[in-house]
């Protein structure tokens, strides 16, 4: 959600990653301080198969791995340091946004560090396809900064045909230089996924607050599919600024900030209980 109206209370947002986690709220599994998604196949007894959703956050998968392999909590993570994953350069060693969502199979004879391995030579596979490199360029992006643009419309999109809107969005505000002011990105600052975002959050002193900060974020903030890379390479044509999911299915995308403090105002009517009309 992009920058909505100001006053002395908190702001109320959701975000799609916020929807996603109170629609699946009968199927998740409370590891730690994540929520996390785990979803096991045994075939035959000797192999199993871990889902990644789209737009896990790399601490999500580190602990689903940890979960379905039967190691200590941390071991993943640890090993995502150790494991010589083949990341671009501009990762610097991060491999957000390189956990490509997918099914992978495990077996006892997985590790760690091997697992990683594969999700990452499956993201270089799918990322470094001549499409995307042909797409960053048109939009003046890097891969790597394409894989950012991504990970913010996975977060962001309360459809998948939404993708394209927020996306255009994302480049409409770069373009003129305003900032990307994105919940979803002070979110992964704050490592929460929540509804509320107060003017304190958007304080937080992070390169991650695109409220405070112009530009991209630093890295990608969580992991993209298939569908959100697509977005994040030829986004429709549109002058949208502002964007607010007032209620799942109807998100309104808008160029006008008068209207943007409407929708804001129903969406939070909505929220509170209040009727729309």
């Amino acid at each position: 959600m992009t920058e909505s109206t100001r006053g002395s209370g908190p702001r109320t947002r959701l975000t799609r990653r916020g929807r996603l986690l109170l629609a699946a709220l009968g199927l998740l599994l409370v590891v730690g301080a994540a929520v996390v998604v785990l979803l096991l196949r045994e075939t035959g007894g000797k192999v199993k198969s871990l889902v990644v959703p789209e737009g896990w956050r790399a601490g999500q998968v580190y602990a689903a791995v940890d979960k379905s392999l039967g190691v200590q909590p941390g071991t993943t993570r640890r090993a995502a340091s150790e494991a010589g994953l083949a990341l671009p350069a501009d990762a610097r060693g991060n491999p957000e946004g390189y956990l490509f969502p997918a099914t992978y199979p495990v077996t006892n004879k997985t590790t760690p560090g091997g697992l990683l391995a594969y999700m990452v030579d499956t993201a270089n596979q799918r990322i470094g396809k001549d499409h995307i490199g042909a797409g960053a360029r048109r939009q003046g992006m890097t891969v790597y900064q394409t894989v950012v643009v991504a990970s913010i419309v996975q977060a962001e999109a309360d459809t998948a045909a939404d993708m394209g809107k927020v996306s255009r969005v994302v480049y409409n505000r770069l373009a003129k230089g305003m900032p990307l002011q994105m919940d979803s990105t002070l979110n992964y600052a704050l490592n929460r996924s929540t509804l509320t975002t107060t003017h304190a959050d958007t304080r937080t002193d992070s390169p991650y607050n695109t409220y405070a900060r112009g530009g991209l974020p630093p890295t990608p903030i969580g992991n993209p599919g298939r569908q959100a890379l697509d977005a994040a390479i030829a986004p429709p044509p549109g002058n949208w600024l502002y964007f607010v999911t007032v209620a799942p299915g109807d998100t309104r995308f808008t160029a006008d900030y008068a209207e943007q403090q409407r929708n804001v105002r129903e969406f939070n009517k909505i929220r509170s209980g209040g009727s729309a009309g």
